[in-house]
């Protein structure tokens, strides 16, 4: 016997009842797009997520309908899309043509590996089905075009301004770096470099991004202040490792973005395991919990644990980051998943339903 066909309106409150841990709450409260219909005497159900979702649309089915036959007591046909929209917290500012949302990833000090994670967060956002593009704001000691393997390569410009960026393994990529050899120093001061920064983004013909990621360089000057003032970041990244002195600098990072109301989507832990290449021993001797104690005390969330391994050096000082590399691998996956909570965050916020309260302070 066929089971009865359930009310579409009530199969629609169903799953918007379904809390996904990525979405961070309700699918309704979320406002996570649900089109229901019947087809062929069976109820169908296209669910539109707000970021990518390559590697997680299968899980997420799996979990949905799981959910909709315990409830409703019928298997429902599922579809799972995503459908990424522009998230812009400060409207005043113009927004950066051809780029729907701009994620800045920093750190408050040098040696953490930030260029290594944000290369590999573009890898991941891109792996996971949007299309993205860095930008290489580091103009002090650029780094990016020897990590995506274009070292050497020169933007051409169509009309003498302007540049089209030079595309590799998939993405889009700006970089002070095409036009300085890699062994020349930059020696400009503040506004010089500032300026150098807003050109880059203005002056490039960026293609239709769904996420242009800003490797910016370390500390808190007047980089990452004209980027904060002059562009409408979307959401900021901040990178430690589980160092105290990392963790001292990072919530200083954290600080300066929330100052100048940037929303902070979470903290990635960096070296938080070193994994021996010889036997797989795995050993934390940087220490353990500074993000978790971090992000506690920042009203944020860690974003993921990245582990010091040689393969991720290895590859990416090759030009062949793992993401691009070995996209299945251990290291990657552990990257993708760091991009798909990205995504999310800044689709939807953090899981409590808001972003962290600004807290503006004199000191």
């Amino acid at each position: 016997m066929s089971p009865v066909m359930p009310d579409l309106s009530v199969l629609k409150r169903a799953a918007g009842d379904y809390t996904d841990p990525l979405v961070g709450g309700t699918l309704a409260e979320r406002g996570v797009r649900l089109e229901v219909s019947e087809q062929d005497g069976k109820p169908r159900l296209k669910v539109t997520l707000g970021f990518p979702a390559a590697g997680y649309w299968e899980q997420f089915a799996a979990g949905l309908g799981e959910h909709l036959l315990k409830t409703c007591g019928v298997q429902v046909d599922l579809e799972v899309g995503w459908e990424i929209t522009s998230q812009m917290p400060r409207q005043r500012l113009a927004p950066v043509k051809g780029v729907k949302n701009i994620i800045a990833v920093g750190s408050g000090k040098g040696g953490v590996g930030k260029s290594t994670v944000a290369v590999n967060l573009a890898l991941a956002l891109h792996v996971e089905g949007s299309r993205v593009g860095i930008l290489d704001a580091d103009v002090y000691g650029p780094s990016q075009p020897r990590m995506l393997g274009v070292r050497g390569s020169r933007p051409r410009t169509p009309d003498g301004k302007n540049m089209v960026p030079i595309v590799a393994h998939g993405i889009q990529i700006v970089s002070i770096g095409f036009f300085v050899r890699e062994d020349e120093p930059t020696v400009w001061r503040g506004p010089v470099a500032s300026n150098a920064l807003s050109q880059m983004f203005s002056q490039s013909l960026w293609d239709n991004l769904d996420y242009l990621v800003a490797d910016l360089p370390p500390g808190t000057g007047d980089i990452q202040l004209s980027l904060a003032q002059r562009i409408p970041v979307s959401g900021a990244v901040i990178v430690t490792t589980p160092q105290d002195v990392a963790l001292t600098d990072a919530r200083k990072g954290l600080e300066m973005f929330r100052k100048v109301s940037v929303p902070v989507l979470g903290v990635v832990e960096n070296m938080s395991m070193h994994i021996c290449s010889n036997c797989g021993h795995r050993e934390a001797i940087f220490g353990e919990g500074g993000a978790e104690r971090l992000a506690d005390e920042a009203g944020t969330e860690v974003l993921g644990h990245l582990p010091l391994d040689i393969r991720i050096r290895e590859e990416t000082d090759e030009g062949n980051p793992p993401v691009a590399a070995e996209p299945e691998s251990a290291n990657s996956l552990a990257y993708r998943d760091i991009a798909r909570r990205v995504a999310a965050r800044l689709a939807y916020g953090l899981p409590t339903g808001v972003f962290p309260t600004i807290e503006m302070l004199d000191d």
